[in-house]
C-alpha cells in the first residue's frame, strides 16, 4: 500500500470515529426542564453553601422498577462524573447522570410560591421505565403504560398491576394476562377498574391487543382498598 494510501485509510477511520463520537454525543441529550422560578430558588439555596463552584446533581434511584425515586444532591465542585451531562444555568450547574438521562425523558423540576413559601417539585413520568420507541416490542409498551400511566393511578388506592405474560393464540389473538397487587389484590371494585380502565387504557394505545385478562387470586382480601 502506498503511503498516500495509507494516510487516506488512516484519515477515513479517523473521520469514522469523530462521526462515532458525534452520533453518541447527539443520542446522549436530555429534555430535562428546570423551569425558571427552580432556577431561582436553586440558585439562592446554592448562594447560601458558601462555596464556589456549587451546583446540584441530578439522578434516579433504581430507575425502571416501581420504587424509582427522582433525586437531587449537592454537587461540590468536582464531584461530578465525566460521562455527566451539564446543564449551565446563570448562578449554578446542574449535572445529570448519564445513566439517569432515559429515565429523566420530559422530565419537570419546578418550584410554586404558597402562603407557606413554596414547594420544590420533580415530576419524571419515565422514571419508572423509560419511554420506548417506536420499534418497541408489545410486552415492552404493555410495561410503559402500566408503569408509566396506569400504575400511578393505582398507588392512590396502594394497589398495581403488572404484566404476567403475553399469549397469541389463533383465533383469539394476542391476549395480556395480568396481577393485581397491594390494595387492588381482593379489591371488591378491581372488576371495574380492570374493564373500565386498564384494560381500555391498553387497548387504546396499543391496538394489537384483543383482550385483557386478570389471574389474580382476589381471595387474598387483607390489603384490599375496598372490601
Amino acid at each position: 500500500m502506498s503511503e498516500q494510501n495509507q494516510a487516506d485509510n488512516q484519515l477515513d477511520q479517523s473521520t469514522d470515529y469523530e462521526s462515532a463520537l458525534d452520533t453518541e454525543q447527539i443520542e446522549t441529550k436530555s429534555n430535562i426542564t428546570i423551569t425558571e422560578s427552580a432556577q431561582g430558588y436553586l440558585a439562592d439555596l446554592l448562594s447560601k453553601q458558601d462555596t464556589d463552584g456549587i451546583g446540584v446533581r441530578i439522578f434516579v434511584e433504581h430507575p425502571g422498577t416501581p420504587r424509582a425515586e427522582c433525586c437531587m444532591a449537592y454537587n461540590q465542585p468536582g464531584e461530578e462524573d465525566s460521562a455527566d451531562l451539564r446543564f449551565t444555568y446563570d448562578n449554578f450547574s446542574a449535572f445529570i447522570e448519564a445513566a439517569s438521562v432515559p429515565y429523566l425523558e420530559d422530565a419537570v423540576i419546578d418550584y410554586n410560591k404558597d402562603r407557606f413559601g413554596g414547594q420544590l417539585t420533580f415530576r419524571a413520568p419515565n422514571s419508572k421505565v423509560p419511554k420506548v420507541g417506536a420499534d418497541a416490542s408489545v410486552e415492552e409498551r404493555i410495561n410503559y403504560v402500566l408503569q408509566s400511566e396506569i400504575n400511578p393511578g393505582l398507588a392512590a388506592h396502594g394497589g398495581d398491576v403488572q404484566l404476567l405474560e403475553l399469549i397469541d393464540e389463533e383465533g383469539v389473538g394476542l391476549t395480556a394476562v395480568l396481577k393485581f397487587g397491594g390494595g387492588c389484590q381482593g379489591c371488591s371494585a378491581v372488576d371495574m377498574t380492570l374493564r373500565q380502565g386498564v384494560e381500555v387504557q391498553l387497548k387504546q394505545q396499543i391496538p394489537e391487543l384483543t383482550q385483557v385478562i386478570d389471574e389474580t387470586d382476589h381471595t387474598r382480601t387483607e390489603n384490599a382498598y375496598y372490601k
